[in-house]
C-alpha cells in the first residue's frame, strides 16, 4: 500500500527505511520530517499539540499534497488535522507510533471511515524498566551515594537511615494497569514481593493478568496506605492524587511517578517529603520541562530525579513502525486490533 511517512527528531528516517525494508506489503511513496532537528527544539511544540490538540501547531505542507494519493499515513508527533484528513481521499489508516493520540483529529478521520491505530505500547517497556530503576535507586540511595562519591565523599548515613529495605518482602502499589502497569508487575515476580496491590477504574477485578501476575485488585485508598512502595502508571485526567489521597500513604512509603506531573498535587508532595512522612520519592516528570531553578523537588535530600527518561532507549522508537504494520495487516485480516484509537467514533 502506498504510504506517507513523517519522520522528527525521536522517529529517525532510518527508523522507517528499515521498516519499510521488512515490510515490502507497504511502498514508501514519500518521506517527510516534522518539526526541529533536535530534540530539545521540539519540546514546546509537543506540550502545545498534547495540551491543545492537532490544530496547535502546522505539519509540513508539502504533507497536504503528499496525502491525496496516499493509503497509509504513518507519523509519530506529526499533526494529523482536519484539512490533512480532508485532502487524504484513499486513505485506509492512520498509524500513530505513540500512545498519546493528541495530535490527530480522531473525530474527521472516523467520519471519514479511517481507523487510527495508536501504540501504547510502543514505550512501555522502556518506562516499566526505568521505573524499577528508580524503586532501587530511591530506596537504597543510588543516586545520593553516587553524587557523594564523585565529590570524595563516604557517607554512610541518609534520610532513610535504619529504614533501608529490599523490594522483597515489601507490598508495592500499582496505580493504572495498562501495558505498562502490567509489565511492571510481571517484572515485579521476580522480586519476591510480599504483595502487588493495584488499582484501575477501567479494569476489572477478574481480569486475567491480575492472577497471572499475583496482583490483588483494591481500591485506591487500600493501596494508599497499605502499599510501601507507590508507583503512577495512568495518563488520563481523570484520575489526580490530591493532597487528601496522597495523605493516606504510610508513613515511610516510597513514591515513583514516571507518568504525568499534573496527576500528582506537587504541593502536597513536598510537604510530605519535607516533613519525613514519606521515606523518599522518584520523579521523571515535572510541571515545567527544563526544571526551573526554584524546583522545589531540587531542594529536598529525600528524592531521585530523572529527566524525563521513560521512553529514551532506540528500541521504543526503533520498533514501533514494525509493530503499527503487524496491527494493520491483523485488522485488514479481520482480526481484533487492541490499539484503535478512534474506536467509539468508528462504532457511531
Amino acid at each position: 500500500m502506498k504510504t506517507v511517512a513523517v519522520a522528527d527528531a525521536f522517529m529517525l528516517e532510518n527508523y522507517y527505511l528499515d521498516c519499510f525494508k521488512e515490510h515490502p506489503e507497504y511502498q514508501l511513496a514519500k518521506m517527510l520530517f516534522f518539526g526541529a532537528p533536535d530534540r530539545a527544539s521540539m519540546r514546546d511544540p509537543i506540550h502545545l499539540i498534547e495540551r491543545q490538540g492537532p490544530d496547535a501547531v502546522e505539519p509540513p505542507q508539502e504533507l497536504y499534497d503528499a496525502v491525496e494519493d496516499a493509503e497509509v499515513l504513518m507519523v509519530h508527533l506529526c499533526p494529523v488535522n482536519r484539512r490533512v484528513i480532508q485532502r487524504a481521499k484513499k486513505l485506509k489508516f492512520i498509524l500513530l507510533n505513540r500512545g498519546g493520540t493528541e495530535n490527530v483529529d480522531l473525530k474527521a478521520a472516523a467520519e471519514h471511515g479511517i481507523p487510527v491505530l495508536n501504540n501504547p505500547a510502543h514505550n512501555a517497556n522502556s518506562v516499566t524498566e526505568l521505573t524499577l530503576g528508580l524503586m532501587i535507586s530511591e530506596t537504597r540511595n543510588l543516586a545520593r551515594t553516587h553524587c557523594n562519591m564523585m565529590q570524595g565523599i563516604w557517607c554512610e548515613h541518609y534520610s532513610n537511615a535504619g529504614n533501608v529495605r529490599e523490594i522483597s518482602g515489601q507490598v508495592v502499589g500499582i496505580i493504572g494497569f495498562g501495558n505498562i502497569g502490567r509489565r511492571v508487575a510481571r517484572k515485579l515476580t521476580v522480586f519476591d514481593c510480599k504483595k502487588v496491590l493495584v488499582y484501575d477504574k477501567y479494569v476489572s477485578p477478574d481480569d486475567p493478568d491480575l492472577a497471572k501476575y499475583g496482583c490483588e485488585f483494591v481500591d485506591l485508598e487500600t493501596l494508599m496506605h497499605s502499599s510501601d512502595i507507590v508507583t503512577l502508571h495512568v495518563r488520563s485526567d481523570d484520575l489526580v492524587l490530591d493532597g487528601e489521597i496522597l495523605r493516606k500513604m504510610k508513613k515511610g512509603a516510597y513514591f515513583i511517578n514516571t507518568a504525568r506531573p499534573h496527576l500528582i498535587d506537587n504541593d502536597a508532595m513536598v510537604e510530605l517529603l519535607r516533613s519525613r512522612h514519606l521515606a523518599g520519592a522518584a520523579f521523571d516528570v515535572f510541571m515545567q520541562e527544563p526544571i526551573r531553578p526554584d524546583e522545589p523537588y531540587i531542594t529536598l535530600d529525600n528524592v531521585t530525579l530523572a529527566n524525563h527518561r521513560g521512553g529514551d532507549t532506540v528500541n521504543c522508537y526503533s520498533d514501533s513502525p514494525s509493530m503499527l504494520f503487524q496491527y494493520a495487516n491483523t485488522m485488514m485480516a479481520g482480526g481484533e486490533v487492541k490499539f484503535f484509537a478512534n474506536r467509539e467514533y468508528m462504532k457511531g
